[in-house]
């Protein structure tokens, strides 16, 4: 049994993800900033998971973070989930001052906390919720795009950073996972129909397995990957043009 904790867990990919640990036979514990949504979840599975409820853009994530990995007992698996997005056509500031907070501040703060909790016990697995957005720059998000790839590339940097440490001390065992969904039917969609659109049942599982086999990066759903490869590859003029 491991003790996994999820960030960002009150609906959509997380939400799926904590009943697919505990199916597992795995101790959850979830988070977000709608507690009684997370309450809603504890009752469903009293004996297998714990709550705490807070906003990773607030300032008490490592009080919080602290609090949740003591009621698990442990923290084996972590999983970055907390994601904002809209649209900013006029570079809104308010909204790219959210996305940062969320996607870049939270993240670091917590991730980082993570892993040099599992430097000190040795071992330990950090997952994170990118995009493909990550790959491309965006004229109406650029925030989105923005910092959806500092997580990759961060992640990136961790996976470099756990390979040296192992190699100098062999018996340390850090694995990192970039998850990279396409289109996923969640809330954030809006309601509005994409190409390639994945149910969010279908994304959390194929995220399950990836993690479970401690995969360095994935595409969610797979065939993505072909997206991701002909994205890396467009001139930027061209990506003038269809911007």
């Amino acid at each position: 049994m491991k003790k996994v904790i999820i960030i960002g867990a009150t609906s959509g990919i997380g939400l799926e993800l904590a009943k697919l640990f505990v199916q597992n036979g795995d101790k959850v514990g979830v988070t977000g900033r709608r507690c009684n949504l997370l309450e809603q979840l504890k009752l469903q599975f009293p004996y297998n998971v714990e709550t705490e409820c807070f906003d990773v853009t607030g300032t008490e994530n490592m009080l919080h973070l602290e609090s949740l990995i003591k009621k698990l007992d442990g923290l084996d698996v972590l999983i970055y989930n907390s994601g904002y997005g809209e649209v900013s056509r006029d570079l809104n500031w308010e909204i790219d001052k959210q996305t940062t907070l969320t996607n870049v501040n939270g993240f670091v703060e917590i991730v980082n906390y993570t892993f040099n909790y599992y430097v000190k016990k040795s071992y330990g697995h950090i997952a994170a919720t990118s995009s493909i957005a990550s790959i491309i720059p965006a004229r109406q998000a650029p925030a989105y795009n923005a910092s959806k790839s500092f997580m990759s590339m961060y992640m990136a940097g961790l996976y470099l950073k756990a390979a040296r440490i192992k190699k100098k001390r062999p018996g340390i065992d850090i694995t990192i996972t970039d998850i990279q969904p396409g289109f996923v039917k969640t809330k954030m969609t809006k309601g509005l129909k994409r190409f390639w659109e994945a149910p969010v049942e279908k994304a959390a599982i194929q995220i399950f397995n990836a993690i479970k086999k401690k995969k360095r990066k994935v595409y969610i759903t797979k065939r993505w990957a072909i997206v991701a490869w002909l994205l890396q590859r467009i001139p930027f003029f061209i990506l003038k043009k269809l911007e």
